[in-house]
């Protein structure tokens, strides 16, 4: 669970990271998801690793839910007295259960776009990229070229209150999920001690913290107007 726990903490936090171009010029965030669409074999590679990860992940913590429950033999504790554990590690698997569905909700929302087909149709709208977009100093996508409008389609979909609360809820119970995990790996691969195992606690919570409001500047910039299907001349000109 630890192993394949760093790898899709590395993902989340990569994934996140590459959503926040959405504030920056449309190129960025529409050249950033057409250079991922077109890297072929490397691509497939990558979502095979990840989906092996996820399956590993939900398996590992069956079994230890299953040994857990065999260790209390066949009878119920009478009383539960959590004394250290925090509200995170406390509901990790009904965490786990929601971030699950979850994932499935945005793979097919943003990679599938079966919630945009009514408005959408089978594409999305077409994008001219007015420059070039660099990855590594290296041109990935050359300006002039049509690009898919992933921008506008982020957009509309976070126009939509019902999938807002739901995407806010289920960024929330990630980040606790990732605050009980993040920490416990750190133990479970012997690398926390008594002497900083408290200070990386506190790092952990800082990082989950600053994960689930960068998450949240998403759907909260559409909300406030600060995002639109056609962004102000100040971002555009950027």
């Amino acid at each position: 669970m630890a192993v394949t726990g760093i790898v899709l903490i590395i993902f989340v936090v990569g994934h996140l990271v590459g959503n926040l171009q959405i504030f920056e010029h449309p190129d960025r965030i529409n050249g950033y998801s057409y250079f991922l669409q077109n890297l072929g074999p490397p691509l497939w590679i990558a979502r095979t690793g990840l989906l092996a990860c996820v399956a590993i992940h939900i398996w590992a913590a069956t079994v230890l839910t299953i040994a857990d429950r065999r260790a209390r033999g066949p009878q119920a504790y009478r009383q539960n007295h959590w004394l250290k554990a925090t509200v995170a590690s406390r509901y990790m698997r009904w965490t786990g259960y929601v971030v699950l569905a979850f994932i499935l909700f945005h793979l097919a929302q943003f990679t599938l776009g079966v919630p945009h087909s009514a408005t959408f149709k089978t594409e999305l709208p077409a994008y001219t990229m007015a420059g070039d977009y660099h990855v590594m100093g290296f041109v990935a996508v050359r300006a002039g070229t049509v690009v898919p409008d992933v921008r506008a389609m982020e957009v509309f979909a976070f126009q939509n209150r019902v999938v807002d609360l739901f995407y806010m809820v289920a960024i929330g119970l990630l980040s606790l999920h990732l605050l009980h995990g993040a920490d416990s790996l750190f133990q479970t691969l012997g690398w926390r001690n008594e002497s900083w195992g408290r200070g990386l606690r506190a790092i952990v919570t800082l990082a989950c913290a600053a994960y689930f409001l960068g998450n949240l500047a998403i759907p909260g910039g559409v909300m406030a107007g600060v995002l639109t299907q056609n962004p102000p001349a100040a971002i555009a000109a950027r």
